[in-house]
């Protein structure tokens, strides 16, 4: 299918909302000379059990200022100037912001706004948990939560053809498939980057990983292990034009092998957007109704809605229920027929499409070769088909990274031996959600939790705690993971930041956020973090040997 035109006509608020709708001591200032070689981290080795400890992001995005045309994210996560280099804002962000309409419509809820786009080194504005374009995950803030006791990043190079088409500013091309071989190259020029600044090759502290026995190695000696997954709405060009799939097996195959010679490990087989492989889970309310307009322009047909037979559902979408449910007789009529409008009956809403035959051959082929399946995103449909081909095949390595399926489904995965992380809420929302995974857990399996912070993802990260006033983070504290580890508020340039009034404003907060944690869910939900790291090596031990089965 040829690629669609770029859309220029399409009004500001449309494309932002298309846009946005898409898509865990503090370090020393960038210009600072190298830091010693952290040869063994804060924390390295066992405990007397054999386990490693630490905790896990499983789901972030170093690197998507080179996705979606290259335009649409501000800053990068390193540079060789330095902070003053990489913590720059967009040039059309330039002057007071007024200009940055992507940028105010997603944190104001109006393309209208200012902000100082300086960054370096007054940050008056940015970044900010609730900004979703500016540079979140700086090396030096990833460093500071990793010094707090982080020992496993999954990394997602993502990309979007749709968002890429639509923005009108890009400095490289929309295949998705070249950002992510990319984002993959600039996920090794970061490690080395790192390793300049710790004394030279293989010293640095960020490394990257391809396998559990290796991750448990780096692990081990105090260092951060850095899974490579991949998060994209067409793997390998696997798009959808009506019922045509723009795919075969072979390119699956090849598209598979290519992912492990760059180092990936997890992948997503659909996100946002309908394609060859599975039908997705649908964005509700308003983000819905914009998302699925991306759907037709990308597929040439709207979301396809049924109502759920079963308890699993997918997001309600708008606008349901009234003409929707009175014409659902011929609105399922025209959809058999090809002829799709975007009008609902009464929820609870399941999209109509699971996996498809291409979409469970990419199934079996990541099981062949001992890749984890990444189920968020995927409709119930779809989520369920793949659970019920693992389930055959007795095959541990399925992930929930980052809460974007239905929580009926947890007791499945981890039935698997499969993991659950949260996404980045409050604290106490954090909390509630670690509640009812728990309850879920079974007990022949090493259970720990975790996050998906989503970081440059074009999410909010978790704002302040509300009525944090009386118990908030007092500092300095000690690190939830590693006591020898005392953090003061993170300072980087002439900003300082505090959880209680900023919240995770980037990713060295992290470890503050975590501290929240333990202030609401007490000692309980700590050791589960702190095993977070062996939980996921365990994880992805069985899905390497191909079985699963009691500890």
């Amino acid at each position: 299918m040829s690629r669609r035109p770029h859309r220029r006509s399409a009004s500001v608020p449309l494309v932002a909302a298309l846009v946005g709708a898409c898509l865990l001591p503090p370090a020393p200032p960038a210009q600072a000379a190298p830091v010693p070689a952290p040869a063994a981290g804060p924390f390295a080795g066992t405990t007397p059990s054999g386990e490693v400890r630490g905790y896990i992001d499983a789901h972030s995005h170093l690197m998507s200022y080179e996705a979606f045309g290259g335009m649409l994210m501000c800053g990068k996560p390193f540079a060789e100037g330095g902070a003053p280099e990489a913590l720059r804002d967009c040039p059309d962000h330039a002057g007071n912001g007024a200009l940055a309409w992507f940028e105010n419509l997603l944190k104001n809820g109006s393309p209208l706004g200012t902000h100082d786009p300086a960054g370096w080194p007054t940050f008056r504005d940015w970044p900010a948990w609730n900004s979703r374009t500016h540079q979140q995950a700086y090396h030096a803030w990833l460093e500071r939560s990793w010094r707090a006791g982080q020992r496993v990043l999954v990394n997602h190079l993502v990309a979007n053809r749709q968002i890429c088409e639509i923005y009108p500013l890009k400095r490289t091309g929309c295949d998705e498939m070249d950002s992510i071989r990319l984002q993959a190259r600039r996920m090794r020029e970061m490690q080395d980057y790192i390793d300049r600044r710790n004394g030279g090759p293989g010293k640095g502290w960020f490394r990257i990983v391809t396998g559990s026995q290796e991750a448990r190695r780096v692990i081990e000696a105090g260092r951060l292990a850095v899974v490579l997954g991949v998060e994209t709405s067409e793997p390998f060009g696997c798009r959808k034009s009506g019922d045509a799939a723009n795919c075969t097996r072979e390119r699956i195959d090849r598209g598979l092998d290519e992912m492990k010679d760059l180092g990936v490990s997890s992948m997503f087989l659909c996100h946002k957007f309908d394609n060859a492989l599975c039908g997705v889970r649908f964005d509700g309310d308003a983000a819905g109704a914009v998302i699925n307009l991306g759907n037709f322009l990308g597929t040439g047909r709207f979301w396809q809605v049924e109502q759920c037979a079963g308890r699993e559902h997918d997001n309600a979408i708008q606008p349901a229920g009234g003409l929707g449910d009175l014409l659902r007789g011929p609105l399922a009529g025209l959809g058999q027929a090809g002829i799709t409008v975007p009008l609902y009956p009464s929820p609870p809403h399941c999209n109509v499409h699971g996996l498809t035959d291409l979409g469970a051959h990419m199934v079996k082929g990541m099981i062949e070769r001992n890749m984890i399946v990444e189920i968020d995103h995927m409709s119930v449909k779809a989520a369920g088909q793949t659970l019920d081909l693992l389930e055959r095949e007795r095959y541990s390595g399925v992930v929930s990274s980052h809460s974007w399926t239905d929580g009926n489904y947890a007791r499945r995965i981890y039935a698997l031996g499969g993991m659950i992380t949260g996404y980045g809420h409050a604290a106490d929302g954090f909390v509630a959600e670690w509640r009812r995974n728990k309850a879920f857990r079974d007990p022949r399996f090493a259970f720990g939790y975790g996050y998906g912070l989503d970081a440059n993802g074009m999410g909010p990260l978790p704002p302040p705690r509300a009525g944090n006033g009386e118990n908030g983070v007092r500092y300095p504290f000690t690190s939830p993971i590693d006591p020898a580890v005392t953090l003061d508020r993170q300072r980087t340039g002439l900003r300082t930041w505090d959880v209680n009034t900023d919240g995770v404003a980037n990713y060295g907060l992290v470890p503050d956020w975590i501290a929240d944690m333990r202030t609401i869910g007490g000692p309980e939900i700590i050791a589960d973090m702190a095993r977070g790291a062996e939980a996921y090596l365990q994880m992805w031990r069985r899905t390497e040997s191909a079985q699963a089965g009691a500890e």
